[in-house]
């Protein structure tokens, strides 16, 4: 039997190795949902702070005290992540020539 919290920490020291493919998506249905492992778990008297590595992604969740303690979470736990995207940040690239980064609309000029 292997010890959940060495798992945890294995999981993330390959994720660190193993870059992430950029090849296309191909056959797979996108349904937001990732299998991990919990890295750490911080609580305080009303929240908690659930780190997760699923394969090469680390995702960071605050759930309630109160759900953490109820799944009993703690490194090693073998968790589903479920993503919800609410927001979308836009960001601009910076390109060969262009004005600085903290102009933007120099870049559209």
């Amino acid at each position: 039997m292997v010890d959940g919290a060495e798992l945890a920490r294995f999981a993330q020291e390959r994720a660190s190795v193993e870059p992430v493919s950029r090849n296309p998506v191909v056959g797979q249905s996108a349904r937001n949902r990732m299998v991990g492992l919990v890295t750490k778990v911080t609580r305080d008297t009303v929240m908690a702070q659930v780190e997760v590595q699923a394969g090469p992604f680390r995702l960071v969740s605050l759930v309630s005290r109160e759900a953490a303690d109820e799944l009993q979470l703690q490194p090693g736990s073998l968790v589903m992540a479920s993503v919800k995207a609410t927001n979308v940040v836009v960001e601009l690239p910076r390109r060969a020539g262009a004005a600085s980064q903290t102009d933007p609309a120099a870049e559209f000029g």
